[in-house]
């Protein structure tokens, strides 16, 4: 079973700074695609940013240039930084890993139990 754990998520001011992070954890061999997505009051969840295991990353457009996501491979961890943060950034983050390679097989998708950021005006 994989488990993905969150942290670093909190309130914030506009324009302010967070990072955040997420570790993936059970007897994992290697995970192809890990991502952050986040979901808002009354909104539907979404893509913030993903990347691959080659490092090819993705982003939505509402966070090009201020957020970047990177991950280190031999720790099975992704990370967020998050830039000149606006109101509407505030949503719920969740962690995603996508093609966990695993002792007991393959799993396809795994999420996080999402954490909460909160950007004031």
């Amino acid at each position: 079973q994989v488990q993905l754990v969150e942290s670093g998520g909190g309130l914030v001011q506009a324009g302010g700074s967070l990072r955040l992070s997420c570790a993936a954890s059970g007897s994992i061999f290697s995970i192809n695609v890990m991502g952050w997505y986040r979901q808002a009051p009354g909104k539907q969840r979404e893509l913030v940013a993903a990347i691959t295991g080659a490092g090819s990353k993705n982003y939505a457009d509402s966070v090009k240039g201020r957020f970047t996501i990177s991950r280190d491979n031999a720790k099975n961890t992704v990370y967020l930084q998050m830039t000149s943060l606006k109101p509407e950034d505030t949503a719920v983050y969740y962690c995603n890993a996508r093609g966990v390679s695993t002792a007991r097989g393959t799993v396809s998708d795994a999420w996080g139990q999402g954490i909460l950021v909160t950007v004031s005006s």
